[in-house]
């Protein structure tokens, strides 16, 4: 630090600008922690900084982020701790606390909590505060120092109460990036669960994001394929229309303009029924204005790909038993009578018989019916389909 560089707090202001940096980088990217915590530490010359997550609840353990002489230093830890028994309890929100505001230091020595707990990791000095962001919940923010070390001063605390705010925001974001990232992957499961290839697209047509069932089904290359990064068909007037559908849907984003949705459907060389995809534009918040955006959604369908039946769904739901649950499956699946027998290894008789209690449990008489409240059910949200062998002994035993 030069002569008459300006200071906050003991920092300087670079100083301060650069501990501010890392704490809302921390706010996207769970990995800043560590490091934004172990500046901390540098700065109040400590030997622990420890963010609270979650206190443990009963029979569970508490999470928190810790930089220090700790095993898992820096990471998202679950470690047991006897928070009932701490004394720093009940303290006011967002303000900052020592040991000397919560009791004596003669008193601090003598309880079992810094005998039992502190003393064998070296912590003496404590200073923190519980921190309570506008989304709701307490953090709780803890620095230590060994006894050997001078206590938190004035300086110290002004420091830490400097940060509160920021810490505050820090979490609220982090709260809500977090929360949006679970939604995203919740509907992105629930697309995939109804068999809808998903890819997201940017302004120049480039692949940004694709689910599970499109990466397999353009690494099947049966009607689409996916060539130096963007997304092609095979047949070129396929691919022509494809593409004038893209750039129309990324010209009404570029020109801010409403533009429905376009369908088409793409011709594959196995020969089996076209792939069918819907292109519409992806909304614009007003304030993105950089590249790389997402600017395109493009949805395709397999009629004839297989429907993702959980076979332990369908039979919770429809009160199926195994066998009826393996054949009803394979109907919905598009498979005839006679088809799901061979499939399954049994004789057409008893196929039909369990096709018979499947009717009367469902209160359908005709296949078609059948199919049509089995793919409009919640069984297809299932979480994975599931396939269990069923042989001709079983379906017997089943009757």
């Amino acid at each position: 630090m030069t002569m008459g560089e300006k200071q906050l707090y003991g920092l300087s202001l670079d100083a301060y600008d650069d501990l501010l940096a890392e704490l809302y980088d921390a706010a996207i990217d769970d990995h800043s922690w560590s490091r934004c915590l172990g500046r901390m530490r540098e700065l109040f010359k400590a030997n622990f900084v420890t963010l609270i997550l979650r206190t443990p609840e009963e029979g569970e353990k508490g999470l928190m982020v810790v930089a220090g002489n700790f095993a898992n230093e820096g990471r998202i830890s679950y470690v047991a701790y006897p928070h009932t028994q701490t004394p720093f309890v009940n303290c006011p929100l967002n303000q900052v606390f020592t040991v000397a505001d919560i009791m004596p230091y003669s008193q601090w020595r003598e309880s079992l909590y810094y005998q039992k707990y502190c003393q064998p990791q070296e912590v003496f000095h404590v200073m923190g505060a519980d921190i309570s962001p506008s989304c709701g919940g307490v953090f709780r923010f803890r620095v230590t120092r060994p006894e050997s070390a001078e206590d938190f001063s004035t300086q110290d605390q002004m420091l830490c109460a400097s940060l509160i705010p920021h810490l505050r925001r820090v979490l609220h974001i982090h709260n809500l990036l977090g929360r949006n990232e679970s939604l995203n992957t919740l509907y992105s499961q629930a697309i995939s669960r109804l068999s809808i290839a998903t890819l997201v697209l940017d302004e120049t047509g480039r692949i940004m994001e694709s689910n599970r069932i499109a990466r397999e089904m353009l690494d099947s290359a049966d009607g689409l394929k996916m060539v130096g990064g963007r997304l092609e068909a095979t047949y070129p007037g396929d691919n022509k229309r494809l593409y004038q559908a893209i750039r129309s849907a990324i010209h009404s984003v570029e020109e801010k303009r409403p533009t429905l949705a376009e369908a088409l459907s793409v011709s594959r060389p196995s020969g089996q029924v076209s792939l069918g995809l819907v292109v519409e534009p992806v909304p614009q918040h007003e304030w993105a204005d950089g590249k790389g955006q997402p600017s395109v959604v493009v949805y395709v369908r397999d009629a004839v790909g297989k429907s993702l039946l959980s076979a332990a769904m369908t039979r919770q739901v429809f009160g199926f038993t195994p066998s009826e649950s393996a054949l009803a499956m394979e109907l919905a699946n598009g498979l005839s009578l006679e088809e799901a027998a061979n499939s399954l290894g049994v004789r057409r008789n008893t196929a039909r018989a369990h096709l018979r209690a499947i009717f009367s449990k469902t209160g359908v008489r005709r296949q078609t019916e059948l199919v049509r409240i089995m793919l409009n059910s919640v069984v297809s949200l299932a979480d994975e389909a599931q396939s269990e062998p069923v042989d001709e002994d079983n379906l017997n035993q089943d009757k």
